[in-house]
């Protein structure tokens, strides 16, 4: 794995923005994971989204939060909107938020994609104590 040292200024913005939003313990199970084969993986999802896309100014994260929920339920992507709706505790967006994405997602990505990110969502909701709406 590559040295420490050799890390961008744009790797660390991204892992600095990446503890922001998925917290520290999410973090340094996956950083404790790495190994040789997934390390330029991991660089590149740690530089482009975390420290391109999601430490862009102009939106907020919990907007950010919000949008990649809704794409990551109309792609069917459950591990990685159940990360993300846990993530809602760090960026601000509420139950609330989710659900109106949901409904976009149901809308414009189709309702079995919605309704699968439904239950998801509830499920995550119930794990960790969430509030109810309202």
């Amino acid at each position: 794995m590559a040295d420490t040292d050799d890390f961008s200024a744009l790797y660390e913005r991204g892992m600095a923005t990446r503890r922001t939003v998925l917290g520290d313990s999410h973090v340094d199970r996956v950083q404790s994971a790495i190994t040789d084969f997934d390390f330029p993986f991991q660089e590149l999802i740690t530089e482009a989204a975390w420290g391109t896309v999601w430490s862009r100014p102009g939106w907020s994260k919990r907007e950010r939060s919000m949008v990649t929920i809704a794409l990551l339920a109309a792609l069917g992507h459950d591990e990685e909107v159940a990360m993300h709706v846990r993530a809602t505790a760090n960026t601000g967006a509420s139950r609330e938020d989710i659900a109106e994405a949901l409904l976009h997602v149901a809308i414009y990505a189709g309702v079995p994609a919605a309704n699968r990110a439904i239950k998801i969502a509830k499920q995550v909701f119930d794990e960790t104590g969430a509030g109810k709406m309202g």
